[in-house]
């Protein structure tokens, strides 16, 4: 029995490591559930250990009946003996041989059940261990798993902000903004229009009106220093 466990304990342990390569997009809930899957294993030996021991139980209860009853019919031989009824001595006698065998025969067997209950007593005590250690284990995985995830975003970020695209797109916005101006310069320069030209004018323009300014005032000046008002 503690071999069919074993087998079947490592049956379920290869599913579940065969369901976790599967899944690895969720490696944390897949550790979880491989720890799941060994507290049920647990829980199932522990029931096969618990009706191992109640067979023992009841094997011995059979054994010690048996030996009492052996017990009784000696007593009966020995009375009938003391009667002078020799036929029913020696039928009690025979009585207690068979009552005798039985009892040896089931405590043999109450034996035997009772070694294979401390291997699965063992098994089940190494199976704890087991489970501790992959409890242990996963909290290890756990956290290597979470500083891994934070080193993952921490470098997307870092790619992301290291990354050139908005400044390869701000740079071409900008070439399309000079590229319209350019053409609206050629525009002009086919309506006959010369921006060179037009700016020389815009500086005369401009002299030109703080030349009248400055006359202005000088004739303001001269108009108060002699009295006379402004025509």
């Amino acid at each position: 029995m503690s071999t069919k466990w074993f087998e079947r304990f490592t049956f379920v342990m290869r599913a579940s490591l065969s369901s976790l390569r599967e899944k690895v997009e969720d490696p944390e809930r897949m550790l979880h559930q491989l720890v799941i899957d060994m507290e049920e294993e647990l829980q199932c030996v522990r029931g096969t250990v618990a009706e191992v021991i109640a067979d023992e139980i009841q094997l011995k209860k059979k054994a010690e009946k048996a030996a009492s009853e052996a017990a009784q019919w000696e007593e009966r031989a020995e009375k009938a003996m003391q009667q002078g009824r020799e036929a029913q001595a020696r039928a009690a006698l025979e009585q207690r041989v068979q009552a005798e065998e039985r009892a040896e025969a089931l405590e043999l067997e109450r034996l035997a059940q009772k070694e294979q209950t401390a291997k699965l007593q063992r098994s089940v005590g190494e199976l704890e261990n087991r489970i501790r250690q992959a409890r242990q284990r996963r909290t290890v995985l756990l956290a290597r798993l979470a500083r891994s995830n934070s080193s993952r975003r921490i470098n997307q970020a870092l790619n992301r902000a290291e990354s050139t695209s908005a400044f390869a797109e701000f740079n071409r916005l900008e070439e399309r903004v000079e590229r319209s101006e350019a053409l609206e310069d050629a525009w002009d320069r086919m309506d006959g229009k010369d921006p060179d030209a037009d700016q020389l004018e815009q500086e005369f323009h401009e002299q030109e009106r703080r030349d009248r300014i400055q006359q202005e005032f000088e004739q303001l000046q001269q108009r108060m220093k002699s009295g006379s008002p402004a025509e």
